[in-house]
Order: structure tokens, then sequence, then C-alpha cells
């Protein structure tokens, strides 16, 4: 079988032929009727999908770990909404076959470089941060050569958003950005105290969960958690910072409480303004960025339903965009010319007293 990867998951549809490279990111062995048969979950840079390896052919592997190279040969179908592979014929790669393979088709990543997230990241804070214990607190972390190497290749979760290298990076940027928006709609709000929180909220996941080909959870990251992982990385950056002991028991806050209930492992409640805003921002990011993956496979105008989503409890449906065109009646109807707004032409430019800007506007 040729090892150069020909097939990509994002392009296998029902009753396709699979003969293709993947990675094997779960394996685990099951028991038939007729015999054991092995459920597997093959990943390339596109995605992940469902395979099933039944005997006699599974007998033939009476072991299979996750992180190992498949070269496969099956048949796609669909049961229940999910789609699946049957495997007919498969070879486990050795570390030599690995070596003529190009990695980069194997694991995901970020559209945009890290580096340049990274350095995105950094204006803001310049922007943003003017009191200068908090300025010194997140530089120093953000400096720290193991917390910033982490950061930029970690992915933001195992499976359901951000499950690609440099998905945390991305999240938190975009969560960043979005907390300074609404700074500007709200600007009752601290500003800094907001940001250091949404910048660090979720750090710990760099050590919570491992990258590369398996996307797994580390012993650190199921026995402790990636919250009380990132307050003890971060804290003697902020023991050293300068902070009031009452800013540094906000910060704290945010971060404890940024998960917003306890059933979804928040040690406790956002019980400020600034820990409310930042529970929804990382919510409403984790959503749209699921929702991005689901329809990442639909063509431009294409509407329809996903399979249903356990962890979204429903079916989501892709409804049809509304035209961009400018209508001809705007003028009539309410005195003035339609035209197509950008986010930007909706937000307020006026920077309140005293509150500095994000340079977003």
């Amino acid at each position: 079988m040729d090892l150069k990867k020909i097939q990509f998951v994002r392009d296998i549809s029902n009753n396709d032929e699979v003969l293709s490279i993947f990675s094997i990111t779960q394996a685990t062995l099951a028991q038939a009727r007729n015999g054991p048969y092995w459920r597997l979950e093959l990943s390339d840079m596109t995605g992940s999908i469902g395979a099933k390896v039944w005997s006699p052919l599974a007998q033939q592997f009476p072991e299979i770990a996750a992180g190992q190279m498949l070269a496969v040969k099956g048949r796609a179908s669909t049961y229940r909404d999910i789609l699946d592979v049957n495997i007919e014929h498969m070879k486990i790669l050795t570390p030599e076959d690995e070596s003529e393979l190009d990695m980069g088709d194997f694991v995901a990543a970020a559209e945009r470089h890290p580096d340049d997230m990274y350095a995105d990241l950094l204006a803001l804070c310049s922007s943003v941060f003017t009191h200068a214990p908090w300025m010194t607190f997140v530089q120093s972390a953000l400096d720290d050569e193991e917390i910033s190497a982490r950061f930029k290749n970690a992915i933001g979760a195992k499976n359901v958003h951000h499950a690609y290298l440099g998905g945390l990076l991305e999240h938190t940027l975009s969560v960043a950005e979005l907390c300074m928006k609404l700074c500007d709609h709200y600007p009752e709000l601290d500003r800094q105290v907001l940001l250091a929180g949404a910048i660090f909220h979720d750090i710990g996941k760099a050590w919570e969960l491992s990258a590369g080909l398996v996307k797994d959870y580390t012993d650190e990251g199921r026995l402790i958690g990636h919250i009380n992982i990132g307050l003890e990385k971060v804290e003697p950056y902020l023991a050293a910072s300068g902070l009031s002991i009452e800013l540094q028991m906000h910060f704290k806050h945010l971060i404890l409480g940024h998960h917003g209930q306890r059933e979804w492992g928040s040690p406790v409640l956002p019980a400020t303004a600034e820990a409310l805003v930042l529970h929804y921002a990382d919510n409403i990011d984790a959503k749209l960025a699921q929702l991005r993956g689901l329809f990442s496979d639909f063509e431009d105008g294409d509407t329809g339903w996903t399979p249903y989503q356990n962890t979204l409890g429903r079916f989501i449906f892709k409804p049809k965009m509304t035209p961009p065109e400018p209508n001809a009646l705007a003028e009539e109807v309410f005195g003035t010319t339609a035209v197509t707004h950008s986010p930007e032409a909706f937000s307020d430019t006026s920077t309140p007293s005293g509150t500095p800007t994000t340079g977003e506007e």
C-alpha cells in the first residue's frame, strides 16, 4: 500500500471506499457474538472518524495502541447518523514507515501561526494595561519560556472545540478580544482585571492535555485539573507583582469561576460582573467554534441539520443567510440607504473618560 496520505477524514462520505493512512487516537478491544473486535478512532489534520475491525481480522491484532499509524482499506457507512469505517484490511506502520510520512498531514493546527497570535495578545496587553502591577504580572508570566512554549502549542480541548495545535491560544485571544469589546459597551467593567482573567483562564490546559498524535488528559490533568494547575503556574508571578490583595483575589475568582456552574466543574459561581462576563465570553467562543467545526463540510449556501450533538443536547441547524446586498427599498422605508455593516460599524467608538482603549476601534 502506498504510504503517501491520499485521503482525508473530511472527504469521507457514506459508502465511500476508504484507502489511506490515519493516526490512531483511541483503541478499545470489545467482544461481539462472533469474537473480539476493535473500536478505533482514526484521525488526521482534518478531523476524526470512528472505525471498527471485526473478527477474524481483529484476532490478528491482539494489541493496538493510541499513537500508532494505521494503513487502512475499508468502506464508510452511516448508522444512526454517525459515519463509521468498516475496516477490511489494515497494517500498523513501523517507525521506518512513519519516517516517510509528512506528519503535518496528521496533526490539525490553527490556521494562524502561534507566534502571530501571541504577538497580537501582547499588543492587546500593551494597549490595555495601565496599572504597573498588572503589567508586571502579565508580562512576567507571558515571558516565562515554559509558559509561552506550552501556550503556543497547546490544544484548546480534547474533542469539542479548538482541539488542534494552537487551539488554546486561538481561543484565549478570541475570548480576550471579546471581553474587551464588552468593556467598550459596558464601561463600568474593570477592563484590566478582566483581560488578565481572560488571558490566563485556561492556561492550565497547556499541562492538563497532551497534544500531538494523541490528544488526551495527562496524569496531572486528571488528578488536579486545569483550573488549579493554571493558578499554580501563575501564582509566583502574581505574588511578586505588587498587586493589592483585593485585585489578586478578584483575579483568582475569575479563574475559579469561569466555568460558570458547579456541575460544569466550577469551584465557585461567578460573583462579580467581570467574572460573569468572562464566563459568558468563554462559553460563547467555545460554542461558536464547535458550530464552525460542525458546519466545516457544508458548502457555501448549504443549509441543513447536523447529527444529534450530545454535548449540546440537540440537533443544530444551519439556516439560509440573509443576502448581503443593499435593499433598494431601504431609503424609502427608513429614510436612508441600506448598507452592509461590519461588526465594527455597531461599536461605540467613543471612549469614556479614564477608560483605556483596546486598539480594536
